[in-house]
């Protein structure tokens, strides 16, 4: 199973690939249903694909965008892409119109890479694309756009292209997070950060040979490389995957693929917890779990429940993938996020770059004890990148505090951001699409605590329309579904006279959030819509 990766010069996920070719060549890498992917298998996949990328002109450096759905051709493509030294930039699925054009041109992308099930929404937009090159997977007689169609790849030579000139200090991927102001930033992640995540990862799973990790999380997320892929493949283990996660068929899943280990982000595992319970919960080989947050009264009891040997916590962000890791193994105070990761240094400083006093509140700020353990900055954008650090120190825009004995807590999100299934939403983002319907004036955006989990909140939208203008709250859900992500769409939504402002002009969301939900308020759970992704 194990790799000799303490070579520079191999740290590199396409190094790693052709790596487990030559040394675990016949074990399992990637399953999904009835298709089974040997290492060896993938490296011969890969490495067509790489010679169909190059035809179509893809070099050292350049961008590819990928907007499809999530499947065992997608991480193919990835590896393909660093083979040559290009960079992979995953689109979410779930963005369309402007959303989508502003993701994929500021990505700056010399190749676009397409499914059927997604085309509809990239044709509505690619007029206004800067890039027209687009590789499509799928059927080739169906869509006169496509430059090229994966399956043109099949039957192309298979040689190992040069890994030479790959640094593992390089950018493999750009991952898309949201910023303070609202506009997202492309996280530059090196291989050296991907592979040193995996390897933690490995570590904290207690992974063994014959594992196999169950992924069910969408591929334009970091956890879902970090957590499951990527440890797969340094690992030298299987990794089966599923495109979505299915509360009412989680379990069969696990028992299908055989899966000891996974990754739950969000809601997802107390959505499994509300599930009625069946004589055979305990029944599937789950041998250990990483759900993150998963609260602190749950960990032992949803353990017994599911048969579960331990269930990992941590905290972590795109930019940072592994900062704080607890397991069931450590004794710990409840809540607490456990132990910094060995190859970062970690203080808690106050708004001037001080450090604050043990029990007091700071932001997470992290400094890096070897290269390459953080991200490489914000693509294309110099000044935040800038703006995210105090000196030496990586700002993660998070408070947390520690404790006498060293432990640490998080406290709260020091950016307006709202924390829901999983996702970090900005509040300016879903206001500025309230903004763009016409009959609306003013807007303001806050979180109203979950119901399923007491470290999320429902989206709750408050409105003021412009003179003379009459609008229902589904239609304004409607019109936020149709021009951003499905999960911009508030749960909530109030139409007001008025919202409460400052005497500098800025609303007061405090205020708000006291208001909370009233006899006026829109529940979208009380009604017949319901978003569409």
């Amino acid at each position: 199973m194990n790799i000799d990766l303490s070579s520079p010069s191999d740290r590199n996920l396409s190094r790693v690939l052709a790596l487990q070719a030559q040394h675990n060549g016949d074990t399992c890498f990637l399953a999904s249903g009835e298709m089974r992917y040997s290492f060896k298998d993938s490296n011969v996949i890969v490495n067509r694909y790489a010679s169909g990328l190059k035809k179509l002109g893809i070099a050292a450096g350049d961008r590819v965008a990928i907007y499809m759905g999530s499947c065992v051709e997608y991480v193919f493509l990835t590896l393909a892409i660093n083979k040559l030294g290009a960079i992979w930039v995953p689109i979410n699925t779930d963005y369309r119109g402007d959303w989508l054009l502003d993701s994929i041109n500021d990505s700056l992308a010399q190749l676009i890479v397409s499914d059927t099930e997604h085309l509809s929404a990239l044709t509505k937009v690619f007029a206004k694309l800067n890039c027209k090159k687009l590789l499509v997977k799928g059927d080739n007689n169906k869509d006169t756009l496509a430059t090229a169609y994966l399956s043109d790849f099949d039957k192309l030579d298979a040689s190992e292209p040069k890994l030479d000139s790959i640094h593992y200090g390089d950018t493999a991927a750009i991952l898309w997070t949201s910023g303070t102001t609202g506009k997202p930033k492309g996280v530059m992640q090196s291989h050296n950060l991907w592979i040193c995540t995996a390897e933690s990862g490995i570590k904290n799973f207690d992974t063994r040979a014959g594992d196999i990790t169950y992924n069910c999380l969408p591929l334009y997320n970091s956890a879902a490389w970090a957590a499951n892929i990527y440890r797969a493949l340094v690992a030298g283990i299987t990794c089966a995957m599923d495109p979505v996660f299915s509360v009412t068929t989680f379990w069969d899943r696990i028992r299908y693929y055989g899966a000891t280990q996974t990754f739950t982000l969000g809601a997802m595992h107390i959505f499994l917890w509300q599930q009625e319970p069946k004589h055979n919960d305990r029944d599937n080989p789950l041998r250990v779990a990483q759900m993150v947050p998963m609260p602190e009264e749950l960990l032992q009891p949803f353990c017994e429940r599911f048969g579960i040997e331990k269930i990992n916590q941590g905290y972590g962000q795109s930019e940072v993938m592994s900062l704080l890791n607890r397991n069931s193994d450590m004794t710990l105070k409840a809540n607490s996020l456990g132990q910094c990761h060995e190859h970062l240094e970690l203080k808690l400083l106050d708004d001037d770059g001080n450090e604050v006093a043990v029990g007091q509140t700071g932001e997470f700020c992290v400094r890096p004890k070897k290269e390459y353990i953080i991200f490489n900055g914000y693509f294309n954008n110099p000044e935040a990148t800038e703006k995210a650090y105090f000196g030496e120190w990586y700002r993660t825009g998070d408070l947390g505090r520690m404790d006498e004995d060293g432990e640490y807590f998080f406290v709260d999100r020091k950016n307006d951001f709202i924390r829901y299934k999983g996702r970090n939403v900005s509040s300016m983002q879903v206001e500025a699409v309230a903004l763009k319907h016409p009959a609306v004036s003013q807007a303001a955006v806050v979180g109203i605590p979950s119901e399923e989990l007491a470290s999320e909140a429902e989206i709750k939208l408050d409105v003021v329309l412009a003179p003379g203008q009459e609008v229902e709250p589904v239609e304004l859900a409607r019109f936020i579904n149709d021009n951003a992500p499905y999960y911009f769409v508030p749960r909530f939504i109030e139409l007001r006279e008025a919202l409460p402002y400052t005497p500098t002009n800025k609303i007061q969301k405090f205020k708000l959030r006291e208001m909370g939900i009233s006899s006026q308020t829109w529940d979208m759970k009380k009604s017949d819509f319901r978003p569409q992704r």
